[in-house]
Parts: structure tokens; sequence; C-alpha cells
């Protein structure tokens, strides 16, 4: 929006050219979501709590935690008005990864909102049904993986939309070129080609599955977010190289035309979560609850998508990954033992992970920072698969 002013304005005045970079719009769009964020968090605090829209807490959960209850949640609502807003600010609008990725988190916000509605609101403790939950998240992962298949095939939206049709038209055969293949990190030239459908399978699930991943991470004050703030960030930095001709082919990335615009949505998703977490932070002002976690984690998978990222992703997010697994794995081995023996058994104190780590005596913020300090060394990590090839 401010960027078609500023190409008008340069005509006359040349400084305004500056504002063509993507660099300095994706600073600017942190800055823009970290003062809104700030200028809008005790308003949107106060509406929550006038509308009683309070957090409910597990009774068979870490007893410290229930003191807790009541705080506002759906605070996410404030991280998606900040890093909507900035992102339509400074964003380059025509481009289309920018309305992919703005609508796939927005859909997945929408989904979180009414689970979070019915919850807190009409006092429903189930929310949204598991089925209609996974069968919306289901639904936008799936038509945005076909939508980005052919974008990133494609140099513009008319020859993705040709190329789409081509694909209907031929039977459901169509070669991809080099640049949606699955990149293996760490190797110049080891990628693997996905087709059109395997590329839209595993987009879908890295979508939906970073998704989930994140809700289920979002446990304590400030536990999810600043991880999501860091591996935002990083992805950022790869969008950026994988929209630059030059910089790809130095690094030896696959060039994703229009990609690196993606960028300044990353420093508005950035900006938008560290103004969050000013009240998220223990103790916490405020949940961001499902319509904000939901969100977070489809904007990272579509992101680390468009980089073509998708292994780095799983580095990086390596908590989230770990969070999920516990999960997984203690609803999986309860079930088996219940089976097998007639009573179920539990590998882990309590899933997720965080509560484990609680229940074996770790204070809450102790968990929190040690979480962090994990995820900035596995954002440093996926970082340096830029070079180390």
């Amino acid at each position: 929006m401010l960027l078609e002013l500023f190409q008008w304005l340069a005509q006359d005045i040349r400084a305004f050219n500056v504002f063509n970079y993507i660099t300095l719009r994706a600073v600017l769009a942190t800055m823009t979501a970290l003062s809104i964020s700030f200028v809008f968090g005790p308003a949107v605090i106060r509406w929550l709590t006038a509308k009683k829209i309070g957090q409910a807490v597990r009774d068979d959960g870490p007893q410290t935690h229930l003191v807790k209850a009541g705080t506002p949640t759906m605070g996410g609502a404030l991280i998606l008005l900040s890093l909507g807003a900035s992102t339509l600010l400074w964003a380059d609008l025509s481009n289309r990864f920018v309305w992919i990725v703005l609508i796939v988190t927005l859909g997945f916000g929408a989904i979180g909102w009414v689970d979070d509605w019915r919850k807190v609101v009409y006092r429903n403790p189930k929310g949204l049904s598991a089925k209609a939950k996974y069968f919306w998240q289901s639904l936008i992962g799936l038509v945005a993986a076909i939508w980005l298949a052919f974008s990133i095939a494609a140099p513009s939206s008319e020859k993705a939309f040709e190329l789409f049709w081509q694909w209907l038209t031929s039977g459901f055969a169509l070669e991809m070129p080099a640049r949606t293949d699955l990149i293996v990190p760490f190797f110049k030239s080891v990628s693997y080609p996905l087709g059109i459908v395997g590329f839209i399978v595993l987009t879908y699930f890295v979508i939906v599955g970073t998704s989930n991943a994140v809700n289920l991470t979002d446990g304590l004050d400030g536990l999810a977010i600043l991880p999501t703030v860091m591996v935002g960030a990083a992805l950022g930095v790869f969008t950026y190289v994988a929209g630059h001709a030059g910089f790809s082919k130095y690094l030896l990335m696959p060039y994703v035309p229009g990609a690196g615009e993606l960028t300044v949505f990353c420093g508005a998703l950035a900006g938008a979560g560290l103004g969050f977490l000013w009240f998220n932070a223990y103790p916490a002002e405020v949940f961001m609850g499902d319509v904000g976690a939901l969100a977070l984690g489809a904007a990272l998978g579509t992101v680390a998508v468009v980089a073509r990222q998708e292994i780095v992703l799983f580095i990086m997010g390596g908590v989230f990954v770990a969070e999920t697994l516990s999960v997984m794995i203690q609803v999986g081995w309860f079930k088996f033992t219940k089976w097998k023996t007639g009573t179920g058994q539990r590998i882990l104190l309590m899933a997720p992970l965080h509560h484990h780590f609680e229940q074996s005596g770790w204070k809450e913020t102790q968990v929190v920072v040690r979480f962090w300090i994990i995820t900035i060394l596995l954002v440093l990590f996926g970082l340096s698969t830029l070079k180390i090839r």
C-alpha cells in the first residue's frame, strides 16, 4: 500500500526510491507491527477481560497453573492485527506469495478463533470438534498446497494458472522445474524431485503439521511466541536469498521469483510476535490461544515452502517437533500398553514435553528460557546451511 505511494512520489523525488529495497521495508514492517502491538495491546486485553474471555486451566495439570485461570486468552487476535496491518502497509501487494501467506495465516486464525470462542464464551469445553477443526485445516492446507505448487513453478500468476490448466488437461502429468524439488541442506546438489502430487502432499503436511505443532507448544508464558519469532526471522533471511537471483546462485539455493517479498511478511511477524511477548511474558497478562498459535504455525510452514526450506524448518523448529513427538509417543504408548496389558502406561510424567519438565521440578521460567536457548542454537544451525554445503 505505502510502496505504491512512495513509487508514485519517487517519480518527482528520487529519495523515495529507497523504499523499493525489501530490506528497508522489512525493518519498517517489524517496527510498525511492534508499535501497533504496543498501542493496541492494552485495549485488546481490556476488551477480552470485559468479555470475560478467560483461560480455562486443566485440573490434572501442574498445580502452579491454577492461578492462571481467568487470564484473558485469544490474544492471538492482537498478533494477527499487527501482522496483517503491517504487511498490508509495507509489502508489495501485487506479489502473489504475500497474498497466499496472508490468506493461509488468517484462515487458520479463523479456525482458532471459532474454537477459542466456543470454549471461553459459550463455555463449550470441546470447542470446535477435532474432526471439524482438522477438516477446515485440511481444506485450507490442501488449497494452499495446490496454489503454491503452481505459483512456485511459474514466474507469474498468469503462468501459474496456465500450468494448472495444463496439468488438468494432460491427465495430471506435468514436469515440474528443479526449484520445486525437496532440498537437502548441507549438500550442494542433493535434492529429490517430488512431482506435483508429491509437492502438494509434502506442502499440506508442512502447513498443517507446523500449525498444530506450534499450538501444542503454546502451554507456558512466552514459550511458543519467541521461538516463532526467531524461526520466522530466520526464514525471512531464506526468503530474501531465494528471491534474489544473485544470492541464490552464489549460495546454491533455488531461485524463486517473488519470494523475497516475504521478507517483509517475516519482519512483520517478528515485530508482532515481540509486541505480543511484551504482554505474554511471565506472568502473562494474556494468552494467544488457538487463534494465534494455529495461524502462526501455518504462516511458518507456508513461508518455509516458498523458500524451499522444509527440512531447515524442521531443524530450526526443533522445539515444536519435540513437543509434538512427545504427545504422539505418550498417547501411542498409553493406547498400546492398555491394549496389551489392560492398563495404560506413560513414558513421560505429562505431555506435552514442557509439562514433563515442570512435573520433574523445573520452574516454569526455567523451562521457557531453556527452550528459548535451544531454539537459538537450532536457528543458528539452520542458518549455517546457507553457506555450509
